[in-house]
């Protein structure tokens, strides 16, 4: 499991990078909760482990990814390290633990037969919907709310296909 702190590590630091030098609306995708949540699910579906390890991966994986994130932020423009344990860094690592576990668990589910298979591949195509349509009542957001619907489909295209093959 020594791949799920370096996948926080990298999600969290390359994050941060993202967001600072591409340019919107591809940039906001670095800001996006539901990004993240796609991240869980994508390691656990990838990895092959059991339910509650992938939930436990999935949970480590976004909880890390938090101060990972703000240490980023302090190399790279100089920001406050004490933001990486902060109250507010505390709050998304706690956001972390429950999305993280629920598509952590997501991830294992949408390779394994039944009829939760079914829910848990289109997981995160759904929260990338449910973040567009958030997103697509805000002015000046209408091309970023199509990013994120775009991505949506294309994840749920590819783990679909991957599913039906397996």
């Amino acid at each position: 499991m020594v791949i799920t702190p370096v996948a926080g590590l990298l999600l969290g630091f390359l994050d941060f990078v993202w967001i600072k030098y591409v340019p919107f609306p591809f940039g906001g995708l670095g800001n996006s909760p539901a990004v993240w949540a796609v991240a869980a699910f994508l390691l656990t579906w990838r990895a092959r482990w059991r339910v509650w390890p992938s939930a436990a991966a999935g949970a480590a994986m976004l909880v890390i990814a938090v101060p990972a994130y703000y240490v980023a932020a302090y190399l790279i423009q100089h920001d406050e390290l004490g933001n990486a344990y902060n109250a507010t860094a505390l709050v998304w690592m706690a956001l972390g633990v429950a999305v993280g576990a629920v598509f952590g668990a997501g991830g294992y589910f949408a390779r394994t037969p039944g009829r939760s298979r079914i829910v848990a591949i289109f997981l995160p195509g759904g929260v990338l919907l449910a973040e567009a349509a958030v997103v697509a009542t805000r002015a000046g957001q209408r091309s970023y709310a199509v990013l994120l619907v775009v991505l949506a489909l294309v994840v749920t295209v590819l783990v679909r296909r991957r599913a039906v093959r397996e």
